[in-house]
């Protein structure tokens, strides 16, 4: 069984998909601003779970244009969300499999590169990418009620059900 944060990290990804769900490709391209995109919001998030659970870990890139258009400070876009989309599935199903393996001692390593322990704990690192999918699901659900979307649903879903509190 996969550890109980990645068990939560899996709904909120559900939640940000929930959010996003039944937008149109013209709706998810808009602006408003200062904000970006929404379908800007899913290879934002994609480039994260790359960076954090895929390049971290084994040095790969599987989606190198994800890396170019959506890293952080990286330039506003409005990608078609059929596309960053596509991008997040194949990264998230990459990453999962990384993430079904971890431990609680896993996630109290530091992150290495070229040989070199940073200041990056993986558990850090994990929480930093679900905080940062509510960050952007409600930003989402924002934008989608100024560009006037009704009937979008309840923020938080049921996370009783679907991600109770499991101990370690």
């Amino acid at each position: 069984m996969p550890h109980p944060m990645v068990l939560q990290l899996r709904f909120t990804r559900s939640e940000f998909r929930r959010a996003i769900a039944k937008i149109s490709e013209e709706d998810a391209q808009k602006r408003v601003m200062p904000m970006n995109s929404i379908s800007w919001t899913v290879g934002h998030l994609a480039w994260q779970e790359q960076r954090y659970f895929i390049w971290f870990p084994s040095g790969k890139t599987i989606v190198p244009e994800v890396q170019e258009k959506y890293a952080f400070g990286s330039p506003p876009s409005t990608p078609r969300l059929q596309e960053v989309f596509a991008a997040w599935r194949k990264i998230t199903k990459e990453a999962d499999k990384w993430l079904d393996t971890l431990t609680t001692r896993d996630l109290l390593q530091y992150v290495e590169l070229d040989g070199k322990k940073t200041t990056r704990m993986y558990g850090n690192l994990l929480q930093r990418v679900i905080y940062h999918y509510w960050y952007h699901t409600g930003e989402n659900m924002a934008v989608r009620k100024i560009l006037g979307h009704r009937g979008i649903g309840y923020f938080v879903g049921n996370i009783d059900g679907k991600a109770p509190y499991t101990p370690e």
